[in-house]
């Protein structure tokens, strides 16, 4: 039970009051396991999703078997592709899993719609978002088609670490972050383990030289 989850969120935190009582009363919280489908492909989306715990991956698969990750959604975000297909009336284009156990709050659409109708407050919070998330769609687009391989991928296991030293990953998960080919991925953490910036073992990469990492993520 979460007795008031709008303050878990930036945006739903700084409505007024009597907006904020509408979306306690007509929303609900949902559990799921990690490796769970939140949302995939052909789906219309029937409720905004709000991430109260947890990650979420959204990734986008060709007709090939080619993967790529557009965003992650992180606790106190809202997923910009669910707030599109709702808008649009149209199914997702794109699969989003659990990375970890997550709690969401869902809202459903015609609450949604009546909010939006009424409220200018939740409609310019709503609005706000999805453009955020937007120009994050954009810089992926952007890294895809203009984006040196190298610096992309000392990018990736930096935001993938964290604080770490190391992390589990292998080269098929790597060339789906980032929308390439394994063989791709495979040959670049091999130049990077030549230039002692990482280790590799089964499943596993240690970054051994993380400023020389952030120097390459840092220099284009």
């Amino acid at each position: 039970m979460i007795p008031d989850w709008t303050e878990r969120f930036q945006g739903t935190a700084a409505l007024p009051r009597a907006v904020r009582d509408r979306l306690v009363d007509v929303a609900r919280i949902i559990h799921m396991d990690a490796g769970a489908q939140v949302f995939g492909p052909m789906n219309v989306p029937d409720s905004l999703f709000f991430l109260y715990d947890g990650r979420i991956r959204v990734s986008q698969s060709s007709d090939t078997g080619r993967e790529i990750t557009l965003y992650r959604v992180d606790a106190g975000d809202s997923c910009v592709l669910t707030t599109a297909c709702m808008l649009a009336e149209e199914a997702y284009n794109a699969e989003g899993v659990a990375e970890t156990e997550i709690t969401a709050v869902v809202l459903p659409k015609p609450a949604f719609d009546r909010l939006v109708a009424e409220e200018e407050a939740f409609r310019k919070f709503v609005f706000a978002a999805y453009s955020k998330r937007l120009i994050d769609l954009l810089r992926v687009v952007d890294d895809v088609a203009f984006g040196h391989m190298d610096v992309r991928l000392a990018q990736r296991l930096l935001a993938l670490a964290g604080d770490l030293k190391e992390i589990p990953a292998t080269h098929q998960r790597l060339a789906s972050e980032l929308g390439t080919a394994r063989e791709v991925v495979s040959r670049v953490l091999s130049d990077f383990q030549k230039r002692e910036m990482i280790a590799q073992s089964r499943g596993r990469i240690a970054l051994v030289d993380k400023p020389a990492l952030r120097a390459l993520a840092d220099s284009r």
